[in-house]
């Protein structure tokens, strides 16, 4: 579940760490978590405290990509942003950097990045190109 007030959060995030980012896939699995139970939900090597878990999502929460609830003594967690937005925007903050006046470079890296996954990745590609298109032709 994301919260609808996501859409007010700035285009540009801070930098994300390993376990700020194991948490919001956590979240993303199941939504509405508590930190014990996302302490719990952590991949076996990445065992840590919960009192790490804790401070990961205070600082998930004041970079508001997470939101909480406080139910009885502890708090629930849930994502602010989807993978697919969060995935956007972080992807943007590194474009917005690289920019140096010409997109060619950046957008021959992505493609030859897709090519390397394989065939079918190009295609699919091609195709949320192709209807990006023509939603922009039916918005104009």
């Amino acid at each position: 579940m994301t919260n609808k007030k996501a859409g007010s959060l700035s285009n540009t995030l801070p930098q994300l760490g390993e376990l700020e980012l194991a948490v919001m896939q956590a979240l993303w699995a199941r939504p509405e978590q508590s930190a014990n139970s996302l302490l719990q939900a952590l991949p076996q090597p990445r065992k840590c405290s919960l009192s790490t878990v804790q401070s990961t999502l205070e600082r998930l929460h004041r970079k508001e990509l997470v939101h909480r609830t406080k139910q009885g003594h502890a708090y629930v967690y849930c994502a602010r942003l989807e993978r697919s937005q969060l995935l956007g925007r972080l992807l943007g903050g590194v474009i917005r950097q690289l920019h140096t006046g010409s997109l060619d470079p950046i957008l021959s890296s992505f493609v030859d990045f897709a090519d390397r996954i394989d065939e079918d990745t190009l295609d699919r590609l091609d195709e949320l190109l192709q209807k990006r298109k023509l939603e922009r032709r039916v918005d104009n």
